[in-house]
This record gives C-alpha cells, sequence and structure tokens, in this order.
C-alpha cells in the first residue's frame, strides 16, 4: 500500500490534536473519530493519551467499545500513548472498578506507575527501532508493562520498567511522543499500516 494513509484518531478526550499534527506531518492524512461509523475505511488509529477511565466511560456511553474491540480483533493497525496504552492491555493493575479495556495486546499494565502529576519527568531513552539517536520521551501519570506475553516485543525500558511495546499490528508507549517535536514513533506507526 503506497499513498497516504487514513489514520483515525479517537477523539474522546486527551491529546487529540497533537497526535493529528504527528500524523500529518509524518504523512498520514487524519480523521477523528467519535462514532463507530467513522471507524470505516480507517487504515489505522490513534487512542491518545488523557485519562484511561474517562475514555472507556465515554467510550462506553457512546457505543464505541465494541467497535473498537472488534475493529483491533481484525486487524486495524493501533497505537496507544499513555492513557491509549492501558485502553489496549488485557490486564489492567489498580484500574478502577469496572474499568473497560478495548484489549488486544498480551500485557499486563499498571496504572499510574510512576507517580502523581507533580512526578512527571522527561528523559532520553534507547530506542533501537528508531535509530542509534534517543528519543526524548515526556512522561505523564504514566502507566507501566509488567507482564509481557510471548508474541510482544519489548522496543524500550527504564531500569525495571517496560514502556514501549508492539505486538502483530499493535504499538504502545507509555510516554508521549505526541508533546515532542520527533514525529519517529508516529512515522513507525504510519509504516505498520502500509504493510
Amino acid at each position: 500500500m503506497t499513498g497516504s494513509p487514513l489514520v483515525g484518531v479517537l477523539a474522546l478526550q486527551g491529546d487529540v490534536r497533537e497526535h493529528a499534527t504527528m500524523l500529518q506531518r509524518s504523512g498520514a492524512r487524519v480523521a477523528q473519530v467519535r462514532s463507530a461509523e467513522q471507524l470505516g475505511g480507517l487504515q489505522g488509529l490513534v487512542i491518545p493519551g488523557g485519562e484511561s477511565t474517562t475514555m472507556a466511560l465515554l467510550a462506553e456511553r457512546w457505543g464505541l467499545l465494541e467497535p473498537l474491540r472488534s475493529a483491533v480483533q481484525a486487524g486495524l493497525p493501533v497505537y496507544g500513548s499513555c492513557a491509549g496504552m492501558i485502553m489496549l492491555a488485557n490486564e489492567i493493575l489498580d484500574a478502577k472498578a469496572g474499568q473497560q479495556v478495548i484489549g488486544g495486546l498480551d500485557v499486563t499494565v499498571r496504572r499510574n506507575a510512576f507517580g502523581r502529576q507533580v512526578d512527571s519527568f522527561e528523559i532520553d531513552l534507547d530506542m533501537p527501532v528508531l535509530g542509534a539517536q534517543p528519543f526524548h520521551a515526556v512522561f505523564i501519570r504514566a502507566p507501566r508493562v509488567e507482564r509481557v506475553g510471548p508474541s510482544v516485543e519489548i522496543l524500550a525500558e527504564l531500569p525495571g520498567s517496560i514502556v514501549a511495546i508492539r505486538q502483530d499490528r499493535i504499538l504502545a508507549t507509555a510516554f508521549h511522543p505526541e508533546l515532542t517535536e520527533d514525529d519517529r514513533i508516529h512515522a513507525l506507526f504510519i509504516e505498520m499500516t502500509r504493510n
């Protein structure tokens, strides 16, 4: 597949505009997704950073949770940053009672693993899949991956914490690349939509 893929950004809550900007810079056409009908025709979907419980409640209220699950199960390439990683995990630790997820990633994720908002930080990460230059990562109330299944590829780690993963057609980061000027993760995801 060549040309500019049509990539949706789940536009219920969170860093929608920032992801859209990065995707466009990386060569994608972008559509905001707020309904099940808007999933049709997409070649990829981004689930942004934000607040995972709010996102899940809104997705359920607007009838999007099951269509999102179906799209992921059908193989739609999906990228989740921070809250998006939580939404894509099959298991969540420290979840709020009854918190729903989309699932698809054979991982266990701990919410707010690095502390509260005041504990936010930035750090340069080695991420060989992006090349030799480190990726400057922004962590805000970030999750971390505590268990990975056999088909999950670890893309980046901090000491004791897995913070970027890929499984088949799903990419997830615990940090917010949309809040930087580095579009390499979005470019990687767009390549995944073309393969």
